[in-house]
C-alpha cells in the first residue's frame, strides 16, 4: 500500500533524517532549505572523489574516471588562478558542446569562487558575443566551432582577457590550449572561502523575447539540487507502494544516465550531470541529440536512464525499427522543460513496459527541479507535474497578485533555496519576475486537493479568441491523441473580428494520411468548438527544435501567420 505524500514528508524530513529541514535567511528572508545539503559547490567536487576508479563520462570512445576528472578540474582551477588571475567574483564562459571538457571548465570555474557562465553553443558569433559583453567575463573556454565564430567580435569585447581553446586543431594568435592546462602530476583543490550566497552561475534564458536574459545562481542555489532529485526518487518509489527495503536497494544501484540536452541548459548540468556525479552514476553524453545514436548508446552502455524533453521521448519511440532494440537496461524515462501530453505516458509505457515514465517541472530560474510525477500518481494523473519538494514552496495568483484557492487557475509562483537571486545586471527584469522572495513563472496552471501542480500553458503563448482563452498546450495534447501525428504546435493567428484564431502546423506520419478536415472530427470530441484550430498546416519534415529538443514556436508562427494574411482569411 502506497503513503500519503503528507506521510513520506513527515517521515522523510524529520529530525536526523537525510532530508531534514532547516530555516535559511537570504537577502532579509526566510524559508526552508534542505539542511543536509553542501555548503558550497566545491564539496560536491570533493565528495565525488569517494567513487574512485569508477567510470564517471563516457564519450564515444574515451572513458573518464571520476579520479582523473577530480584531479583535472583540481589542475585547471590551479591555472585558472596562478595563469590567468581570476580571482572570487570573476565571470568565466564557457562556449562548446557537449565535450568531457565542458565539465572540467565549469567545476574549475566555481571552486575557485568565479562565476561559471555557459553560453548557448548555438548562438552566432554576435549572440557570443552579447553573452560575453553582458557578463564581462575575463576568460572563456571555446571549442573550434565557436572560437572561429568569436573572432570576428573579438575586437568589441573590451572584458575578454583570454581564450582557451578546446579540441581546436589549430591555435589562433593568443589563445591558449586547454590541453596543455591539465598534464602534470596529480594536484589539489585550491582552499577557497566560498559561502553558500555567493554568486556562482549565470545561465542565460532562451531569449524568446528581445535578447537572453542572464539567471544569477548562488552555490545555495545549485547545492540544493542534490538532494531535491534524491527526494523526488524517494517519494515516487514510495507513492508506487515501494518500501524502505526497495530504496534501500535503490541506493545501492549505480545509474547510468544518457545525456541527451546541452550541458548549457539547467536540464542538462543541474539535472542530469549533477545527478549522476552526487550519486555515483556515469554519464554517457551525446555531442548533440540523434535518436538513433541515443538507442546505440543506450544499448551499448546500458543505460538505466533516459532524460529529455517531451519531444525526444517522441523521437526515440518512432525510430524505424526500435522494437528489434535490446533496451532491457532502461528503467527510467523522463522529460521535462516542455508541456508532456498524457499521450507520451501511454506510447512509453506500450512501447517500454519495463520502464517507469515520469514527468516534471523546472525552469532556469529555480534551478531545475521544482516538481515531478510518475509511477502509480503518474498514470493516475498523467497531465499533472506532480506534487513540489517540501522545501519548494509553490501558490497560484491572478492578475493583481492575490493568491487563488485549489482548482483556480492563474500563474504560477514559486519559492525556496533553488530560486535565483535575479537577472544579472538587470534590475527591471529583476523587479518584475522576482517579487518578496517570489520568482513569476510565467506559467499558467492550477493545483488540486493532493497539492499536484497542472501546468496548462505559457501566459504569453495563450490564445484569446473572442475573449475565450484558448491554452495551446490542451489543444496539442489532444492532437498527439490521433495516430497519423507525430507532432504539433499551436498558436494564434491575428484575426480582425475575433483578436485571434487559433493556428496549428502538424507533422504527420505521411501528408496523405489525415486531412485537416479529419483532425477537426477528431478533436471534436475533445475540445469546446472555439479551441479547434482554423487553420491548419500539415507537414512531413519534423518540426524545428532548439538545442534542447523544444519546437520552436515563434520560428513557426513567423512562418506560416504571412500565409493566413496573403490568403485573406
Amino acid at each position: 500500500m502506497s503513503m500519503s505524500y503528507d506521510a513520506i514528508q513527515q517521515m522523510m524530513t524529520a529530525p536526523g533524517q537525510a532530508f531534514e529541514m532547516e530555516q535559511v535567511n537570504c537577502g532579509g528572508r526566510a524559508f526552508l532549505g534542505w539542511k543536509n545539503a553542501p555548503a558550497n559547490m566545491s564539496q560536491i567536487l570533493q565528495q565525488s572523489r569517494q567513487h574512485g576508479d569508477a567510470e564517471f563520462i563516457v564519450y564515444q570512445d574515451e572513458r573518464i574516471s571520476y579520479r582523473q576528472h577530480y584531479h583535472r578540474v583540481a589542475a585547471l582551477s590551479r591555472r585558472l588562478i596562478e595563469d590567468f588571475g581570476i580571482v572570487k567574483g570573476d565571470r568565466v564562459a564557457i562556449a562548446m558542446r557537449n565535450y568531457p571538457e565542458w565539465l572540467s571548465a565549469f567545476w574549475a570555474t566555481v571552486c575557485v569562487g568565479a562565476v561559471a557562465v555557459p553560453l548557448n553553443a548555438w548562438w552566432t558569433g554576435e549572440e557570443l558575443g552579447y553573452g560575453l559583453r553582458d557578463s564581462g567575463s575575463r576568460l572563456v573556454f571555446a571549442d573550434g566551432e565557436r572560437l572561429s565564430r568569436l573572432q570576428g567580435v573579438r575586437g568589441s569585447l573590451p572584458d575578454l582577457e583570454h581564450i582557451v581553446a578546446v579540441r581546436c586543431d589549430s591555435l589562433p594568435r593568443n589563445v591558449i590550449d586547454y590541453a596543455g592546462l591539465v598534464t602534470g602530476p596529480d594536484a589539489e583543490l585550491p582552499a577557497i572561502d566560498l559561502q553558500p550566497d555567493d554568486d556562482a552561475t549565470i545561465f542565460y534564458t532562451s531569449g524568446t523575447t528581445g535578447f537572453p536574459k542572464g539567471t544569477l545562481g548562488s552555490h545555495r542555489n545549485f547545492c540544493s539540487v542534490p538532494l531535491t532529485l534524491a527526494y523526488m526518487g524517494v517519494q515516487t518509489l514510495l507513492r508506487s507502494g515501494g518500501s524502505l527495503q526497495d530504496l534501500a536497494a535503490m541506493q545501492k544501484t549505480r545509474q547510468t544516465t544518457l545525456l541527451t540536452v546541452p550541458l548549457f541548459h539547467v536540464t542538462g548540468c543541474h539535472g542530469a550531470m549533477l545527478g549522476t556525479l552526487n550519486g555515483g552514476g556515469k554519464l554517457v553524453m551525446m555531442y548533440k541529440w540523434d535518436p538513433e545514436e541515443a538507442l546505440a548508446l543506450i544499448e551499448r552502455e546500458r543505460v538505466t536512464l533516459f532524460s529529455g524533453v517531451p519531444t525526444m521521448a517522441w523521437q526515440l519511440l518512432e525510430v524505424p525499427g526500435f522494437d528489434q532494440r535490446d533496451l532491457s537496461s532502461l528503467a527510467s524515462i523522463g522529460y521535462g522543460g516542455a508541456p508532456a501530453a498524457p499521450e507520451i505516458l501511454r506510447r512509453v509505457s506500450s512501447s517500454i513496459p519495463a520502464a517507469s515514465a515520469s514527468s516534471g517541472w523546472g525552469i532556469t530560474e529555480t534551478s531545475a527541479g521544482i516538481s515531478m510525477i510518475g509511477g502509480l500518481d503518474y498514470r493516475e494523473k498523467p497531465d499533472s507535474v506532480g506534487r513540489p519538494v517540501p522545501v519548494c514552496e509553490v501558490k497560484v495568483v491572478d492578475a493583481t497578485g492575490l493568491e487563488l484557492a485549489s482548482g483556480d487557475t492563474g500563474e504560477l509562483w514559486v519559492r525556496g533555496p533553488n530560486v535565483a537571486q535575479g537577472y544579472w545586471h538587470k534590475p527591471e527584469a529583476t523587479a518584475e519576475s522576482f517579487v518578496d522572495g517570489w520568482f513569476r513563472t510565467g506559467d499558467l496552471g492550477w493545483i488540486d486537493h493532493d497539492g499536484c501542480i497542472y501546468i496548462v500553458d505559457r501566459i504569453k503563448d495563450m490564445i484569446i479568441r473572442g475573449g475565450e482563452n484558448v491554452y495551446c498546450a490542451e489543444v496539442e495534447a489532444a492532437l498527439l491523441e490521433h495516430p497519423a501525428v507525430r507532432a504539433a504546435s499551436v498558436f494564434g493567428v491575428p484575426h480582425t473580428v475575433l483578436g485571434e484564431e487559433v493556428g496549428a502546423v502538424v507533422q504527420v506520419t505521411e501528408l496523405n494520411a489525415v486531412s485537416p478536415g479529419q483532425l477537426r472530427e477528431h478533436l471534436a470530441g475533445r475540445l469546446a468548438g472555439f479551441k479547434i484550430p482554423a487553420h491548419f498546416w500539415l507537414i512531413e519534415e519534423p518540426l524545428p527544435v532548439g538545442a534542447t529538443g523544444k519546437i520552436q514556436k515563434r520560428e513557426l508562427k513567423e512562418h506560416y501567420t504571412p500565409l493566413v494574411e496573403q490568403a485573406g482569411g
